[in-house]
């Protein structure tokens, strides 16, 4: 399994290219505090890329110093640079990018992209529902459960 989920702060404003068939290809660094022993804190800055939809949130919302949580995978891969040397990389593509701290001018809902930006918007009240016919409550089902 290949799943990482990063929360940390833009250290640069994204940089933002599109390909050839337009498709919006964002690269950003996160640094993510990393506690040491005797109370010392460190900085890792690893390097993210967002390809798509993503890539475009990216570059409409979010910018140096923001605090985000990013989901996706490690992608490991090599080019040569101008002497010929090959240079190894390791970056994380990005499948979800949420806020973690909402700031002003962000969208305000502290999460998901997908979401509305309306801070007045709630989530209508919980609400008992009846058991459709033909299927039973877990509450009716305990002497059923086979372990």
């Amino acid at each position: 399994m290949n799943l990482v989920v990063l929360i940390g702060n833009l250290a640069r404003d994204p940089d933002i290219r599109y390909s050839q068939n337009q498709m919006a290809i964002a690269k950003f660094t996160l640094a993510i505090n990393r506690y040491v022993k005797d109370g010392e804190n460190q900085a890792d800055f690893i390097r993210v890329t967002a390809f798509g939809k993503q890539a475009e949130l990216v570059e409409n919302y979010i910018k140096k110093g923001n605090k985000v949580a990013v989901e996706g995978r490690i992608q490991t891969g090599s080019y040569e640079d101008k002497d010929g040397k090959t240079v190894y990389t390791t970056d994380v593509i990005a499948n979800r990018i949420e806020f973690v701290e909402k700031k002003a001018k962000e969208p305000s809902f502290g999460g998901n992209f997908d979401q509305p930006e309306n801070d007045t918007q709630k989530l209508p009240p919980k609400k008992e529902t009846e058991v459709p016919e033909g299927f039973s409550s877990f509450e009716d089902d305990d002497d059923d459960v086979p372990f």
